[in-house]
C-alpha cells in the first residue's frame, strides 16, 4: 500500500503524530519556516506590487531534501503545520517548494486544535485547500516588518550605531515601555495620612475599621499635625453600630486560558516570563512522552484568542466534575463565555484534551515547569464549567459626633469554581471576616493606630501588565506576545530588574530618534490599525498589496523628509561635553557603540580619537600579559567582561575572567571562566572548551558537598530560604547553609 507523507513544524509533534497514524503514514518535520526573505537585501520588489523574494533558509537544504524524497514516494502529501497565520504561511512554502513535484493535486493542508488520535484521523479524513487569504496576511505583515526594518535601520546605524534597529511592533511596545518611565520620572509623590482604630462591639470580638468621614465628608488628611488632632479628638467619645450592610454577592468563573490569559498568570504567580509560557505549552501542546501511553498531546493549541471550547469537551469536563465534585457543582446549563472583539476566534481556549489526566496523574512524567503551566490550565478549565462562589459582603458603620469609620469584610458561603482554581490577585489586600454585629449596639475604641503614607507612581510594565496593555491597545497577536519583550531586551533596549522592565539609556535614545521621524508609525492607534488591516486581508475584504500600498505611500514620504534633517538628528543625540580631545583640542561628545557609550572627538572622521567615559575605565587586575609581560585590564566587550593586555593594538592577547575554582570534571584541570551568552545571562564555564563542557548558571566556591564529596558547590539565594550553598553536579543538587565568610575567588 503506498505511503502518505505528513508535514508537521517540529520532531516533537511528528513523533506523536506518527504514534496514531501507524506504518502506512511517514510524518517528517520542517523544523520551523522554510523559505523567508533574503537577510542581505530588501526582498520586496517595490515596483512590482511588494512582490516579496523568498529563499530557502540557510540550513534548511538536507531538511527539505529529506522532505522531497519521502514525497516522491507518497500517493499523499498532507501538510499540517500550527492553526495560525504562521502555519498556514509554512504550508504553503511548502507546497510552493513541493509543487513541481508530482503535481499539487495530491498535496492538502489538514487542520486540528489538538494533537490526538481523534483530533488527528478526522484532519485526514476531511483534508482542504491551503487558506489563500491567511498566507496573504502573513505576507502582508512580513513586508511591512521589512519595509519598516530595512529602510529604517540604516538611519539608526548612523545615528547611533550599526546594530541598531527598529520594528514595527517592537518600537510601539518600546515606546509605552519609555512612556510609563517618563510618568514614573515626573511623579511627584505626595503625603497623606490614615488612622485606624481597633473596636469591640457587644460579641467581645476586636476588629480593625478605618476613619472613611468627617461631618459627612469623606476625609483627606495631608500631614502628621492634622492625623494627630484628629487622634486626639476620638478618645472618650460614645461610638455606636450605626450601620450593618449585608449583600449576598455571587462571582462567577473566568473563561478558560487564552493565549494572553496564560501569559498574564503564569508570570504573575511564577515570573515566568511570556516566551518561557509559550515554549512550554508548545511543549504539552505537541506531545510530552508518558509511561504508560507513549507521546500524548496534553492540551489543544496555545496561540488562541477565542473563549470557545467544543461540545464535546464540555461534555467531558462536566462529566469529571459531576464525578469528582458533586453534581450540585455543575450549572444547569453550560457556561458560555464572551469573546473579546476582534477575536479570530480560529481555536478552541486553551483546554486540556482530556480532563481525566488530572495533574497529579502527570506528575511523574512532567518537568516542573510542564506540571506547573499544565495544571493552571487544567485547573482553570474545569473552574470555568462550575457554580459561581458565593460570599456574604459585610459594611459596618461605627459612628460618634462627627467621625464615620467604615470596615470592609466577606466570608465564602459557597466554595463553587474555587474548589478548583483562584486566580492570582495584583491584590495584596485579603478579605477580612468581620464579628457578628447589629445596628445600635455600643462599640468601644480601643488602640489608634497613624499611618504616613505617600502617592506613588504608577508602576513599571510586568511581563504580565505589557501584555495585558498590548492586548487591550490591540498591540500584536496572540503569536507575537511572546518574542516582543524578548527581542528588546536582545536587542538591550529595556532590561528586566525584579521582574519589571526598565528601558535602558540606548532603548531611550533609539525611541527618541525613531519618533522624531516616525511618531506617526510608531504609535499605539496607527499599530492596532495595522492589525484591524491584517485582519481585512484574513477575512477577504481587502487585497493585501493595497494595504501595503497604503503603508509605503505615507512611510516613503516620512522617510524622505527624515533623511534630510538626519545629520541635525545625529548630533542632537551626541551630548557634548567640556573634555578636551587629546590630540586636536578638539571638544569630545558621547557616542554609542556596540559596547555602550564612549566618548569621541567632534571632529570625526578627521580625527578619530576616542576613549572611555570617566568610570568605565577598564579595570586593573595585577596580572601579567603571558605574552607580553604587560598588565592585564578587565574589559568589557559585546559578550560581557574579559582580560584583555593594556598594551593593545600592539598585544592582543585576551582570555576569560577566572572565578578562582578548577574545573571538577575528572582529569580536567582547566579553570572556571565567567562567560555571558548572546542574550547576555552570565554563567561560568571551563575554559577547556570544547574538550570540557562543564558549566553552571550561578556563581561556583571551592566548597565541597557534605553528601556526595563533588569538589564545587554554587552560591544561592532564595526569598524564602535566603543565602545557602548547592552542590554542581546535577545528580546530587544536595544544600547547605552558606559559611558566614563568603569563598574569596580572584
Amino acid at each position: 500500500m503506498a505511503k502518505s507523507l505528513v508535514i508537521v513544524e517540529s520532531p516533537a509533534k511528528a513523533r506523536t503524530i506518527n504514534k496514531f497514524l501507524g506504518k502506512d503514514f511517514v510524518v517528517k518535520a520542517s523544523m520551523g519556516h522554510v523559505r523567508d526573505l533574503p537577510k542581505r537585501e530588501l526582498g520586496v520588489d517595490l515596483e512590482k506590487r511588494f512582490e516579496p523574494k523568498y529563499i530557502i533558509i540557510r540550513g534548511k537544504g538536507k531538511v527539505l531534501q529529506e522532505i522531497k524524497k519521502a514525497a516522491k514516494k507518497a500517493d499523499h502529501i498532507y501538510l499540517a503545520p500550527d492553526f495560525d497565520r504562521e502555519g498556514e504561511a509554512i504550508a504553503f512554502h511548502l507546497a510552493a517548494y513541493l509543487g513541481d513535484n508530482g503535481g499539487s493535486a495530491k498535496i492538502k493542508r489538514i487542520l486540528f486544535n489538538e494533537i490526538t488520535e481523534r483530533a488527528i484521523k478526522e484532519a485526514i479524513e476531511n483534508p482542504r485547500e491551503i487558506d489563500s487569504m491567511k498566507v496573504n496576511a502573513q505576507q502582508a505583515r512580513r513586508v511591512l516588518d521589512r519595509l519598516v526594518g530595512y529602510l529604517i535601520s540604516p538611519l539608526l546605524w548612523k545615528a547611533i550605531y550599526r546594530g541598531t534597529s527598529a520594528g514595527r511592533v517592537q518600537s510601539v511596545a518600546l515606546r509605552i515601555i519609555c512612556e510609563r518611565e517618563e510618568e514614573i520620572e515626573k511623579f511627584k509623590a505626595v503625603e497623606f495620612w490614615t488612622i485606624d482604630g481597633q473596636f469591640t462591639a457587644d460579641a467581645n470580638e476586636e476588629f480593625t475599621a478605618s476613619l472613611s468621614e468627617i461631618d459627612g465628608k469623606k476625609v483627606k488628611i495631608d500631614t502628621g499635625e492634622q492625623a494627630e488632632k484628629i487622634a486626639s479628638d476620638l478618645p472618650g467619645r460614645e461610638w455606636s453600630i450605626a450601620k450593618v450592610e449585608k449583600k449576598v454577592r455571587r462571582r462567577k468563573p473566568s473563561a478558560p486560558f487564552i493565549t494572553s490569559t496564560l501569559q498574564q498568570e503564569a508570570a504573575k504567580r511564577y515570573h515566568y516570563s511570556a516566551r518561557k509560557t509559550m515554549q512550554v505549552a508548545q511543549s504539552l501542546y505537541e506531545g510530552i512522552e508518558l509511561s504508560e501511553e507513549g507521546p500524548v498531546g496534553l492540551i489543544t493549541y496555545m496561540r488562541t484568542d477565542s473563549t470557545r471550547i467544543a461540545d464535546e469537551a464540555i461534555e467531558d469536563v462536566r462529566g469529571w466534575i459531576s464525578e469528582n465534585y458533586g453534581p450540585d457543582e455543575i450549572p444547569a446549563k453550560p457556561n458560555i463565555y464572551k469573546m473579546k472583539k476582534n477575536a479570530q476566534d480560529a481555536h478552541e481556549a486553551i483546554r486540556p484534551t482530556t480532563t481525566g489526566r488530572s495533574p497529579s496523574v502527570l506528575k511523574k512524567d512532567l518537568t516542573r515547569d510542564q506540571l506547573r503551566i499544565y495544571e493552571l490550565i487544567w485547573s482553570r478549565f474545569v473552574s470555568s464549567q462550575m457554580k459561581p462562589a458565593v460570599y456574604d459582603q459585610t459594611a459596618v458603620h461605627i459612628t460618634a459626633g462627627p467621625y464615620l469609620f467604615r470596615a470592609n469584610g466577606s466570608v465564602i458561603r459557597e466554595l463553587g469554581f474555587l474548589r478548583a482554581f483562584q486566580e492570582t490577585s495584583d491584590d495584596s489586600g485579603k478579605d477580612r471576616l468581620l464579628p457578628r454585629t447589629e445596628k445600635g449596639e455600643k462599640a468601644n475604641l480601643g488602640e489608634i493606630k497613624q499611618d504616613q503614607h505617600f502617592t506613588q507612581p504608577p508602576p513599571r510594565f510586568t511581563d504580565a501588565s505589557l501584555v495585558k496593555e498590548l492586548e487591550a491597545n490591540g498591540i500584536g497577536r496572540p503569536s507575537t506576545y511572546a518574542s516582543i519583550t524578548s527581542t528588546l531586551i536582545d536587542r538591550k533596549y529595556i532590561l528586566r530588574d525584579k521582574q519589571r522592565f526598565e528601558p535602558t539609556e540606548l532603548g531611550r535614545d533609539v525611541l527618541r530618534y525613531l519618533l522624531a521621524g516616525f511618531d506617526n508609525i510608531f504609535n499605539v492607534k496607527f499599530t492596532a490599525h495595522m492589525e484591524d488591516d491584517l485582519d481585512k486581508i484574513e477575512e477577504g475584504i481587502d487585497e493585501w498589496q493595497d494595504i501595503v500600498q497604503e503603508f509605503y505611500d505615507r512611510f516613503k514620504k516620512d522617510l524622505k523628509e527624515f533623511d534630510q534633517k538626519s545629520a541635525e538628528l545625529k548630533e542632537a543625540l551626541q551630548k557634548k561635553t567640556d573634555i578636551k580631545c587629546e590630540k586636536c583640542g578638539e571638544p569630545m561628545v558621547e557616542r554609542w557603540g556596540r559596547n555602550g557609550k564612549f566618548l569621541a572627538c567632534s571632529g570625526y572622521p578627521d580625527c578619530k580619537s576616542t576613549k572611555p567615559i570617566e568610570g568605565d575605565e577598564p579595570e586593573p587586575t595585577g596580572e601579567k600579559c603571558d605574552k607580553c609581560e604587560g598588565d592585564m585590564i578587565i574589559k568589557t566587550g559585546r559578550f560581557g567582561r574579559f582580560l584583555a593586555c593594556s598594551n593593545y593594538p600592539e598585544c592582543k592577547n585576551t582570555r576569560s575572567i577566572p572565578v578562582g575554582v578548577k574545573c571538577p570534571r575528572e582529569g580536567c584541570g582547566g579553570d572556571l571562566t565567567e562567560k555571558r551568552t548572546r542574550g547576555s545571562k552570565i554563567f561560568y564555564g571551563c575554559d577547556n572548551y570544547p574538550k570540557c563542557n562543564f558549566a553552571v548558571w550561578t556563581k561556583p566556591v571551592n566548597e565541597k558537598c557534605d553528601e556526595c564529596g563533588f569538589p564545587v558547590m554554587m552560591e544561592k539565594q532564595t526569598k524564602a530560604r535566603g543565602s545557602f550553598l548547592e552542590c554542581a553536579d546535577s545528580s546530587c543538587k544536595a544544600k547547605k547553609n552558606a559559611v558566614e565568610q563568603p569563598v574569596e575567588t580572584s
